[in-house]
């Protein structure tokens, strides 16, 4: 177990890049829908409070290059964003692909975002992997949130249906001709930190590494706190002006996180801000000494949800731990 305290991290260094054209193949699977929408030269220099949008259009078509599985991708320093959607029990689930420009299989990252939601929140951090050549898709939850492209209602979701999400386009994403399913991780910010857990803790054999942003390892507690009684849960209930469904209660109340944990061997980054009220720190603290491979950094100051320069030290230390591993 490791753990960290940052008070005030250094800036996502901007990085000058040269004018190229994508030569990776980003074949889709089978059943995938995908079009290819910009591609991106421009440095990442300051937080956003708005998802920010960069088009060029590519001069030249993809081209496929074999590699061994072993042998390192080429990256341009560009990166094209493809929208591609995935589908799971005949709902859309909709997303983003922040692809790296070059030759070979890139590592890839799985993002979701929090309770209520939408992918633009992890935008930020897909936009940093790419920079660095490691692909990153982010997406909607089936009924994760109000303002969502994926199809469904937020009556109809739970941890485990966003998790069956997240296996969805993991298994989507790894197919790829441009991705080494071999460098797979994934990633989750608040409730969507919980589920990467559940599926890393779930799926152990085939994630190279987890990273969780002011995980909610608190939803359990708070869900039996709110419904004692596993077979008298409400049709509907409030939750943070929120209405949910039954099985919002009944998924989280069906398995406990922490013993989930050991499962998951391989290495594990949790960052979380020591003034967080909603979710307290110290349910990452316990998460850190549940998990076999760990480590905790704790932003001073910083609560639940990153912004500024609490976002950018996150941004980094995320590129950092997968470079570590890849």
């Amino acid at each position: 177990m490791k753990r960290k305290n940052i008070l005030l991290g250094t800036l996502l260094t901007a990085c000058a890049v040269l004018a190229c054209s994508c030569g990776n193949s980003s074949t889709p699977a089978s059943g995938t829908q995908a079009s290819q929408s910009s591609t991106t030269t421009a440095a990442l220099t300051s937080a956003p409070t708005e998802a920010q949008t960069t088009t060029t259009t590519p001069e030249t078509e993809a081209t496929t290059t074999t590699t061994t599985a072993d042998e390192k991708p080429v990256f341009t320093g560009e990166y094209e964003t493809i929208e591609m959607d995935f589908s799971r029990d005949g709902k859309k689930i909709a997303g983003k692909l922040f692809m790296p420009c070059g030759t070979g299989k890139f590592p890839a990252v799985i993002l979701g975002h929090g309770f209520g939601s939408n992918m633009s929140s992890c935008e930020w951090y897909a936009k940093a992997f790419a920079k660095e050549g490691i692909a990153a898709y982010i997406f909607d939850f089936i009924g994760g949130g109000n303002n969502i492209k994926s199809d469904g209602e937020m009556v109809e979701m739970s941890v485990l249906t966003e998790a069956r999400d997240m296996s969805v386009v993991f298994d989507g994403i790894a197919e790829l001709d441009g991705i080494d399913r071999k460098k797979m991780f994934v990633m989750g910010e608040s409730q969507g930190g919980f589920v990467a857990s559940y599926v890393a803790a779930t799926r152990p054999d085939e994630i190279l590494g987890l990273i969780a942003l002011y995980p909610a390892y608190s939803i359990q507690a708070d869900t039996r706190n709110r419904t004692p009684d596993i077979n008298n849960i409400p049709e509907t209930m409030n939750v943070m002006g929120k209405t949910l469904g039954r099985i919002y209660n009944y998924d989280a109340m069906s398995f406990d996180m922490y013993e989930l944990m050991p499962n998951f061997t391989n290495k594990v980054l949790i960052i979380h801000g020591t003034a967080d009220t909603l979710v307290p720190v110290s349910f990452s603290e316990r998460a850190v000494s549940t998990f076999p491979d760990a480590e905790l950094v704790t932003l001073e100051g910083a609560g639940h949800g990153f912004g500024g320069n609490d976002l950018r030290q996150a941004a980094t230390l995320s590129v950092d731990f997968v470079k570590s591993l890849i």
